[in-house]
């Protein structure tokens, strides 16, 4: 296929031929090990289509393809792979509204939500497409008479694991940069998106021009994961889920000692400086927390407002949000779509309730219908309350008052999160000053704190992560290739033995 050819008219869809339905992709589509399984609409609980199942076995088949495919790949001419990364990007572009509807459908992605991801996730194609072509390596200093150097080589066979969430983009991130460095990937969907997350890339590389058994798919669940992890010819894992998991793979990575990047769950904190205009700061404080049904790992998960107004934002966060539609999102313009499913929902209004009982009021929502939770806000909410110390991942705003720069330090600090950080002040310096003083691996100063960039270098601390980051040449370079030292000499050298 050449260059031009996605810009052309595009008369079938990527998923329009059945023949992925009920399999997994090996570089073709094939059977998996475990069967199939019905992926499910959350809006309105109808079955999508059957999806493949893989198993432990299809990993280690999987890895085996991969480490042949991948030798060739990593040798192709460096102008080549870039190629394919740009194409992916065009074959994104070009099929954006089947992707969009898939994402509503299988995630409950309203548009708006939609179209970012696609944009970043073409985006992050483009930006992977330039790191075939980056210096890969050093000269360095030597005290001998030879040629030193350290160069980047592919890590060989990556292990991706993404979740439900925002599917496109927590895979891509880490597929596309891996794959531009030479490497071949094995990734691993949620099987609850393993559609709009997994079928649908393996289309796109595979009309970008990828070889086969380069990027191979395995929707699966834990025994899958497990089995990625600990499979040998898998040399890295990049991982992005809650940190429950992430503690349990970076555990098993461990023990056998290979690199996992682990970008993990959230509790991002909204400081509002009482400087601010409030019901601008309540608009910001309001996407932060409800879009995408909060199911983000970066969502405004606490509101820390000074105590001079509290009260005032409180009552036009709970004035914006109630008049937020919620509905299903491929069929209806709505604001908020379904949650991914009954145990997130159950978890989200258990979370809710302790909190109540804890000493938080409801303001508004705090019900459901079927997956639709009605947005929430949460006033006068204690430091002790679950909706304060845990990881909602859900609509749902708590709103605690604070009193001084001091306090409010310590209120953000105060989990064991580190994700992201939303600092609203007309005084942008004592906004830096103040971020200074709470870890976090992400800050937005008169931002709210869900924001992504391919550019940008992603990641957390704390609970949050281990360090790794995704995103930029620099970072993704990092992540996803080996540092090996070279030297070099003309003659033999004279040893005393």
């Amino acid at each position: 296929m050449d260059d031009h050819a996605v810009h052309e008219g595009v008369t079938m869809g990527l998923l329009d031929g059945g023949d992925w339905q009920g399999k997994i992709w090996v570089g073709g589509w094939a059977d998996g090990s475990g069967g199939t399984y019905d992926a499910v609409e959350p809006a309105t609980g109808d079955v999508i289509a059957p999806v493949g199942r893989a198993t432990p076995e299809d990993v280690s088949e999987a890895a085996t393809r991969a480490v042949a495919a991948q030798r060739a790949w990593a040798a192709a001419p460096f102008e080549e792979r870039a190629r394919v990364l740009r194409r992916a990007g065009e074959v994104l572009e070009a099929h954006a509204d089947e992707i969009k509807g898939w994402l509503a459908r299988e995630s409950g992605a309203i548009q708006p939500f939609g179209d970012f991801q696609v944009h970043t996730t073409a985006q992050e194609c483009y930006e992977a497409a330039a790191l075939p072509s980056h210096p890969y390596g050093e000269l360095l200093r030597t005290g001998s008479p030879r040629l030193s150097f350290a160069r980047r080589l592919p890590a060989g066979v990556v292990g991706v694991i993404a979740p439900f969430n925002v599917p496109t983009i927590l895979a891509i991130r880490a597929v596309a940069p891996a794959l531009a460095l030479g490497n071949a990937v094995i990734l691993k969907p949620d099987p609850r998106t393993a559609i709009s997350g997994g079928a649908m890339f393996a289309r796109v590389f595979e009309e970008a021009g990828l070889p086969a058994g380069v990027l191979q798919v395995l929707p699966g669940g834990v025994d899958v994961g497990e089995a990625l992890v600990v499979e040998p010819a898998v040399r890295v894992i990049a991982f992005t889920g809650s940190t429950r998991a992430g503690r349990a793979v970076g555990a098993l990575a461990g023990q056998h000692l290979k690199r996992a990047h682990l970008e993990l769950g959230g509790n991002s904190a909204l400081i509002v400086l009482p400087d601010v205009d409030v019901r601008a700061a309540a608009s910001v404080g309001a996407w932060g927390t409800f879009a995408h049904q909060g199911q983000i790992c970066m969502a405004t998960s606490r509101h820390l407002v000074h105590r001079d107004i509290a009260e005032e934002y409180t009552a036009v966060l709970t004035e914006k949000v109630e008049k937020l539609p919620v509905g299903d999102p491929f069929r209806e313009q709505v604001a908020m779509g379904p949650l991914i499913d009954a145990g997130q929902r159950d978890r989200v209004h258990g979370l809710v309730t302790a909190s109540v009982e804890g000493g938080a009021t409801v303001r508004t929502g705090g019900t459901f219908e079927g997956l639709f939770y009605r947005p929430t806000v949460l006033g006068d909410v204690p430091v002790e309350a679950p909706a304060y110390q845990e990881e909602i991942f859900g609509p749902v705003a708590p709103v605690t008052p604070f009193s001084s720069l001091d306090e409010v330090v310590e209120l953000a600090k105060g989990t064991e999160y580190g994700l992201s950080l939303g600092i609203l002040t007309k005084d942008v310096y004592a906004g830096l000053e103040l971020a200074e003083r709470i870890p976090s691996g992400l800050v937005h100063i008169n931002d709210q704190t869900v924001n992504d960039e391919a550019v940008a270098p992603f990641g957390g601390v704390g609970a949050s992560g281990t360090g790794s980051r995704h995103g930029g040449p620099q970072a993704n370079i990092e992540a996803f290739t080996e540092t090996q030292w070279v030297t070099l000499r003309g003659d033999l050298p004279a040893y005393p033995f």
